[in-house]
């Protein structure tokens, strides 16, 4: 949960009737978000945590499924970058941005599969970027986390429809700023038109240029 596309989601969805749950490092902030939302009556709880600390992810992660057995969208917005050519980045780090960037989507995803299984519904979003269609060389690991983050959105789209779980990424090729056409509140009425998609019309990967 951030500033950007994370509040503006939180807003477009809560505007219609949805309760919000928020994943973020720092727990000041997370009190600051409920209380932002609060004021524009829409109910938030934060849970906060550091996704690279995979141990205790998971575990917050089982406990939210847990406390919420209805969760009807997971939105999975974290991206890690750190510059480096790809010569010369460290494997640590590199490994560190991957399980940020993939990994961390993966647990996200597989935390609230079983419920949504049940149910025959759902939906997973995911943001992507474009350096995983193309990255200059010294984005070599974000664009190999969003290169990887992408495989997984289509690998889990054909696991997951016949099972009436919509599965997309939004590939957002720019910098997410407002009053441009990366603005956070078109990037969230996007994931709203995508929700809102019938079955027959659902798109797994939508690229915003």
């Amino acid at each position: 949960m951030g500033p950007g596309i994370g509040l503006a989601l939180a807003r477009r969805f809560g505007r219609e009737g949805f309760d919000i749950l928020m994943v973020a490092r720092n727990e000041q902030k997370l009190k600051d978000f409920e209380a932002q939302l609060a004021a524009e009556n829409i109910r938030a709880k934060g849970y906060p945590v550091d996704i690279a600390a995979e141990e205790s992810y998971i575990r917050m992660l089982e406990k939210m499924a847990a406390e919420h057995s209805d969760i009807e969208i997971l939105h999975y917005n974290p991206s890690a970058f750190n510059p480096a050519l790809p010569s010369q980045i460290s494997l640590p780090v590199f490994l560190n941005d991957f399980k940020i960037n993939v990994m961390g989507a993966l647990s996200a995803a597989q935390a609230v599969f079983p419920q949504m299984k049940a149910r025959g519904r759902g939906t997973l979003f995911f943001t992507g970027g474009g350096t995983a269609l193309k990255a200059p060389p010294a984005m070599a690991s974000l664009g190999i986390g969003k290169a990887g983050l992408r495989s997984l959105v289509f690998s889990l789209a054909q696991e997951c429809k016949p099972l009436g779980i919509h599965v997309a990424t939004l590939t957002i090729c720019g910098a997410v700023e407002p009053g441009t056409r990366f603005d956070p509140d078109l990037i969230a009425g996007e994931f709203w038109r995508i929700y809102a998609q019938p079955k027959e019309q659902w798109e797994t990967e939508v690229v915003l240029q």
